[in-house]
């Protein structure tokens, strides 16, 4: 039996990037010389995919227009035994790539490149994206009681069984935000390395609306959390809903306490229902909560065999 090295895909998902693609390439192919280094054309306008390839790397094309589509197609397409992932625009450092590297091999399922702990609020000059990490970043961490210091970071590595185990299910630039909740309510082992973040170059334009695609996050996290979460999230609503209706019972049984009479049956059939609906709520999260705990069993199984089987195919 022989023991192969390890394979590594460099991941570049790309959309108009044509000012920076060459350089981002150059970078990773001096960083890690024995990657594979993919370029994802996402129906590009400009010379992205000519440039990319002239400088070496290997460029297919996605349909689908969206970078969480981008990256599905390249977890289905791509076999390495450590992926990295980076944006086109040349603002994540490819130099830092060993070091994420060598910690997957350690151990660890995801490495995230945390921006946020160095230079992100000093390079980024788009203000509300500062307010917007910052937002994302309590909310999640506030909910699953964990300590990730950047949730949005394009610049990641991972695993073979956590790209291989992984449900790509959104389609935008949400994709991120997705990683993190999916690993945090797996309980996956997730590293973050600070990373020396700079601003795009000059003639290079970003591709984020920072509108649109901050209450596509927020969406994201109102979903998962809904899936991931549901005996607080059905819970918290059903209690507050209880309570109300509660609250409106007892100024009925007051008022009977006082007079020997019920004045507002109107407004006590409307607590009895709040009461029931909240009740209802507060199961419904209960019964919810199970089926999420055998999900994450199940999760936990799979990866546990790619993980075996992946191990045997690189013994023989």
């Amino acid at each position: 039996m022989l023991n192969t090295p390890q394979t590594i895909a460099v991941l570049l998902p790309c959309y108009n990037e044509e000012v920076t693609i060459g350089k981002v390439v150059h970078d990773f192919k001096e960083s890690l010389p024995n990657a594979d280094i993919y370029v994802y054309d996402n129906n590009s306008t400009d010379k992205t995919a000519e440039i990319a390839k002239t400088a070496g790397a290997i460029v297919r094309k996605e349909p689908r227009q969206g970078k969480g589509n981008v990256i599905r197609a390249m977890f289905e397409d791509i076999d390495a035994d450590i992926y990295v992932m980076a944006d086109g625009d040349d603002t994540y450092p490819a130099e830092a790539a060993p070091d994420m590297i060598s910690k997957i091999s350690e151990g660890y399922d995801m490495v995230i490149g945390d921006r946020l702990s160095s230079t992100y609020f000093e390079e980024n000059k788009r203000p509300f994206h500062n307010f917007g990490n910052r937002l994302v970043r309590g909310s999640i961490n506030f909910l699953f009681g964990a300590y990730v210091h950047d949730i949005m970071t394009g610049y990641r590595a991972f695993s073979f069984t956590f790209v291989k185990t992984y449900p790509v299910l959104s389609c935008g630039f949400e994709i991120e935000t997705e990683m993190t909740i999916h690993s945090l309510n797996n309980n996956l082992r997730i590293y973050e390395m600070p990373i020396q973040y700079r601003d795009r170059p000059e003639g290079s334009v970003s591709k984020l609306d920072t509108v649109g695609d901050g209450i596509k996050v927020l969406n994201t996290i109102f979903q998962m959390i809904r899936e991931y979460k549901p005996l607080p999230f059905f819970g918290g609503l059903g209690s507050v809903v209880t309570l109300v209706g509660l609250g409106f019972m007892l100024s009925v049984m007051f008022d009977f306490w006082r007079t020997g009479m019920v004045a507002r049956f109107p407004t006590l059939i409307g607590a009895v229902m709040l009461v029931i609906a909240g009740l209802l709520l507060i199961i419904t999260g209960i019964i919810l909560d199970v089926i999420a705990k055998n999900e994450r069993k199940t999760s936990i199984l799979d990866s546990n065999k790619f993980s075996m089987l992946h191990r045997m195919s690189k013994r023989l």
